[in-house]
Formats: structure tokens, C-alpha cells, sequence
């Protein structure tokens, strides 16, 4: 299977799907719970580098069979972005694990304080997300990575 249906759980427009998502939460701006109201902010820009560094995390947990903002080499998301070829001035990473479609993970990062502030930080100009699907050893059957970053 190629990297890019990979890259996708094998959902068909999923980059147009999830831009189309997040670009119409911050148009209409939104409450995220203790970390606070936010203004409508600008649309993103699906960027190939951030959805590179996306890809090696969701494949790092997939492959690791685990759930965490640290890789399993101890790599940083500001270390992926780095190694993928990003100059970034800011950068915020949203994961999530056993959504099956881009609108119910789109839910549960907006209804989590912490993902939803991400997506909504108007600092942010560009976005890559993947997702990777699970296997039969598998916590998970899939495995979700949105990196958010302004350039340099």
C-alpha cells in the first residue's frame, strides 16, 4: 500500500475533509473549556512537511503499539517537524487513537480542552494530519497525528 492511502486509514478525501473541518471551526471561533474562548482565526494550509512528520508518529505508535506525544526513540513533536524538513516558529501536535472517520476524531479534539486550544490558536498557519491503521496485535484501529505549525 502506498504512503499516501496509508497515510489516510484509506479514507477517501480526507485531506479536503479535515481542512474543510478545521478550517470551519476556527472560521466560526469556539469554547475550549478551561483553556478558554477563542476568536474565529484564519484558515490553515495543508502543508507536506507537517503531514510527513504526522505520518512518522502515527507509524511510530502503530508500529509500537502505543499512545503518546513522545516517540519512542524520545523525539519531541518540534524534534519530528525538525527532522521532516520544517522550519517552524510555533507548533502544536493533536493525537488521538480509535476514531474511525475525520469527523469523530474532529469531535473528540474539540471537545478536549487542550486539542481544541491547538486548533484554534490563530498563531498557527499550516496543518498535516495522518492517520494509520491498526493491526491485529493493536490497542488501537487507528492511530491519528495532527501537526499545527507557523514557518520561520
Amino acid at each position: 500500500m502506498d504512503a499516501g492511502t496509508r497515510a489516510t486509514c484509506q479514507l477517501s478525501n480526507f485531506q479536503a475533509e479535515l481542512l474543510e473541518l478545521v478550517n470551519r471551526y476556527r472560521a466560526a471561533g469556539a469554547s475550549c473549556g478551561s483553556e478558554g474562548n477563542f476568536a474565529p482565526a484564519s484558515a490553515l494550509r495543508w502543508q507536506a512537511n507537517l503531514t510527513q512528520a504526522a505520518l512518522q508518529h502515527s507509524d511510530d505508535m502503530q508500529s509500537g503499539n502505543f499512545f503518546s506525544h513522545t516517540g519512542s526513540n524520545g523525539s519531541t513533536a518540534g524534534q519530528r517537524i525538525t527532522a521532516a524538513g520544517y522550519s517552524w516558529r510555533a507548533y502544536g501536535e493533536n493525537i488521538a487513537a480509535g476514531q474511525a472517520s475525520a469527523s469523530t476524531v474532529m469531535t473528540s479534539w474539540m471537545n478536549s480542552p487542550g486539542h481544541c486550544a491547538n486548533i484554534m490558536n490563530s498563531t498557527f498557519r499550516e496543518i498535516g494530519v495522518a492517520c494509520v491503521k491498526g493491526g491485529a496485535g493493536n490497542t488501537y484501529g487507528t492511530y491519528w497525528t495532527m501537526e499545527l505549525a507557523t514557518p520561520q
